[in-house]
Formats: structure tokens, C-alpha cells, sequence
């Protein structure tokens, strides 16, 4: 996969470089019949999400009489905008996920947003931080962000009464609560008092118990550390001392939902879905801090791109600044989506301060971190930790014996992407 990647990145700059003295053809060079220019934007959300893109994108379309923007689903949208670029066939805008930009912006194949910022005097103050920060690269900025999401703790309300606990706010806390709502019928687990599915929230985890992902200098991985040997360790004695969960129990459908688990780690996607759920009444705190005290989050989300040979970048940029610049219409899309946007201002609006459970994605956000702006860095969660941590979780291995692998084919990974630059 790695290899395949690496040979369109090469077709790629072969074909940028042969373009640079002349015009790339794109998707959007046509007019609609009231002679709106179109504008042609790429994204992964599929299903209802499409809907809820297509009213927010009628919105803009509706308010200006000069451009209209047009979705097009993409599956793998980063692998497609590479071949695009060989093949010439672009789109003039991309809905990005931002934990993407520091691994493609290096290739040349994003354009960069400084100048467009600077003329139009775009406040990235305006977003939090941590939302500008994944969208910058060498200094550069190659985005506006557009949603935010982190992790927060979900719980039953009633499985925690029933049990006469309260929702926890500390590791030790999130044991004992687990512990107390877990039911099992012989050695069959029938009420989980905590989800353990997950080993992607490894990351969370290890902020909470003050560790680093990467080196100050980005060049090596960090978890293999005290504070990564005490998630693992954590999640052991949640899991095969406490017995709160069992490898499988999720097993593809939501058993949180299905009121068959106490609490879980979740988004702020999921609030619109658990609202429709008559049987189920829940409620969402902070993530609990680390056995030091350290409080832990991580920050995600999506942000709008142009491709490097965009052609119609007058019309993808006023659409940018339109969704991502404007509160109320950030506003206005977590109303259609149950997504938190990354303007400040936007999610300081009492739609989300006053309301039980999005106040606390709000709160989270204060602190949350974004992962490693690091080339390379998702492979590493994706193909070192997360398999290694997997089998750890199975029974199949040592918690050092999974650090120390996927710290080795981490920094491997590390090493592999800086040479191929």
C-alpha cells in the first residue's frame, strides 16, 4: 500500500512539474444555465451526510448570485486527488480531514492559503489554535478549519443509579463506576461497564497520563515510555482484573445505544443519533484525568482545501471564507449535522453553551491537543500501534512487548517518510 502510494506521488510531481508553464484541466469549468460558475468540491462523508452537505451548500449557493457549488462523493479522497492530479481531473475544493495535511502538503499537491489569509485579512485567531495548527505545515498554511470533534465520556444514566454510582472524573473513579455497572451471566458479559473496543484512544489515554506521542524534534516515537506502559497496563486491569469488558462485546453494532454498556468514549457526532434512541437516556462528562491529574484530549477534525492546480480558486476560496469565517453559518451546519465548527466564536454560541451535552464538548476543546503535525505520523497509529496494541489487548502479547514493536516499526515509518521527501 505504502509502495503504491509512493509511485503516484512520483507520477504526481512528474506531471506538476510538466504543468507548471501551462493550465491543468479540472472538473468545474462549466456554467450553470443562469451562468453561475460551478465549483466542484471532493469529500469522503457519504449517506445522510451528503444531505446534510447539500443544505448547508444550497445555503451559500442561494446567497450569492456568482458561483455554485456542486458535491461529489469521493471514496479515499486523499488517494484520489493524486491521481487526479496525473489524470488532470481536479476539483476545485476538498472537504479534508486535517490529520491528513502533514503528510500530503509535503508533495506539493495542496495549495498553499497565506496570500488569500493575508488579502482578505482572515483572522485565524478566530479558530482555535490546535484547528490552524493541523493545517499548517513548514509554516505554511494549507486550509481553513472547518469542524472540530474530540472524545468525551458517555454514560448511561440509568445502569450508573441503578449501580449508586456517579459519573467518574479520574481514572481510579472510571475503574470503580465500570467495575459496579458490569453484569455477566456466568462467562457470558451482558452489561459492560466500559468500553475497551477502541485501541485508537491510546493517544487519549497517554495525554491523560502526561505522555508524548513523538519527540520534540518529530523524528521519533515517544510512547514507549512509563506513561505508555501505564495506559496498557490500565486498560489490563480494566479489562482482565476488574473484568468490565470482553474483546468482541461491541462486536459491530453500538452496545451503548443498546443500553448494554455503561459508558464509552464517543464524538460529537454521535449525540444526534443517541437523541433517537427512545429507551436510552444519557449523559456526558469530561474525559476523567490521569493518575497524575492531568486532564487529556484529542482534538480532530475537518478542514476545506484547494488542490495545487485548482482552477477556480476566486470561487473555492469565497466559498472557504463563507462556511468557515462566518459564525452563524458554522453555527448552522452543527444545527444540520450535530458537528461542533472551528471558528470560536461559532461555538460559543448559546446553541452549544447552553446545552447539557455539547457545553461539554465545548469545555473539552480548552484543552484538547491535535495528534503529531508529523509526515507519516497516521501510518504510524495505523499500521505500528493500533495492530500491535490489538494483539495486546487479545491476550497475544506483553504490554512492553507491544510498545517496544511499535516503536521500532514507528520509527521506522518516521524514518522511511523523511528519506522519501
Amino acid at each position: 500500500m505504502k509502495k503504491t502510494i509512493l509511485a503516484i506521488l512520483s507520477m504526481v510531481l512528474l506531471v506538476s512539474l510538466a504543468a507548471c508553464g501551462g493550465s491543468n484541466s479540472s472538473e468545474s469549468n462549466s456554467k450553470d444555465k443562469n451562468g453561475k460558475q460551478e465549483i466542484i468540491m471532493w469529500g469522503s462523508w457519504s449517506g445522510d451526510q451528503i444531505k446534510q452537505l447539500n443544505k448547508q451548500i444550497a445555503s451559500y449557493n442561494n446567497s450569492q448570485d456568482k458561483y455554485k457549488v456542486k458535491y461529489v462523493m469521493q471514496e479515499n479522497v486523499e488517494e484520489k486527488l493524486l491521481t487526479g492530479i496525473a489524470g488532470g481531473e481536479l476539483p476545485d475544493i476538498i472537504m479534508w480531514d486535517r490529520y491528513q495535511t502533514a503528510l500530503y502538503a509535503p508533495k506539493g499537491v495542496l495549495e498553499p492559503l497565506d496570500s488569500l489569509v493575508k488579502k482578505d485579512k482572515v483572522n485565524l485567531d478566530d479558530f482555535y489554535e490546535e484547528s490552524v495548527k493541523e493545517m499548517t505545515y513548514s509554516d505554511k498554511l494549507y486550509g481553513l478549519p472547518l469542524l472540530n470533534d474530540n472524545r468525551v465520556l458517555f454514560y448511561n444514566k440509568k445502569l450508573l443509579q441503578e449501580a449508586g454510582v456517579k459519573p467518574p472524573t479520574t481514572w481510579d473513579e472510571l475503574a470503580t463506576v465500570a467495575q459496579k455497572t458490569t453484569k455477566w451471566d456466568g462467562n457470558k458479559l451482558i452489561q459492560a461497564g466500559m468500553s475497551l473496543q477502541d485501541v485508537g484512544l491510546f493517544n487519549l489515554y497517554l495525554m491523560q497520563a502526561g505522555g508524548d506521542l513523538v519527540t520534540a524534534d518529530n523524528k521519533k516515537t515517544a510512547f514507549n515510555s512509563k506513561q505508555g506502559l501505564e495506559v496498557l497496563n490500565y486498560w489490563d486491569k480494566m479489562q482482565n482484573d476488574l473484568k468490565v469488558y470482553q474483546r468482541g462485546f461491541d462486536d459491530g453494532s453500538d452496545a451503548f445505544a443498546a443500553g448494554k454498556e455503561a459508558m464509552t468514549y464517543n464524538g460529537p457526532w454521535a449525540l444526534a443519533d443517541y437523541n433517537k434512541v427512545d429507551t436510552l437516556d444519557y449523559g456526558v462528562v469530561e474525559p476523567p484525568k490521569g493518575p497524575n491529574g492531568d486532564s487529556g484530549a484529542i482534538m480532530g477534525g475537518f478542514g476545506l482545501v484547494m488542490p495545487k492546480q485548482t482552477e477556480q480558486k476566486d470561487g473555492a476560496w469565497d466559498f472557504m471564507k463563507w462556511w468557515t469565517t462566518k459564525p452563524e453559518n458554522g453555527v448552522e451546519f452543527a444545527k444540520i449535522s450535530g458537528w461542533l465548527p472551528a471558528n470560536k466564536t461559532a461555538a460559543a454560541n448559546e446553541y452549544f453553551t447552553k446545552d447539557p451535552n455539547y457545553s461539554v464538548f465545548v469545555n473539552t476543546m480548552k484543552y484538547a491537543k491535535i495528534r503529531p503535525t508529523v509526515a507519516g505520523y497516521a501510518d504510524v497509529e495505523g499500521l505500528a500501534m493500533k495492530p500491535q496494541f490489538e494483539k495486546f489487548m487479545n491476550g497475544n502479547i506483553s504490554a512492553k512487548k507491544a510498545l517496544s514493536q511499535a516503536e521500532k516499526e514507528g520509527n521506522n515509518i518516521l524514518k522511511e517518510e523523511r528519506e522519501n521527501k
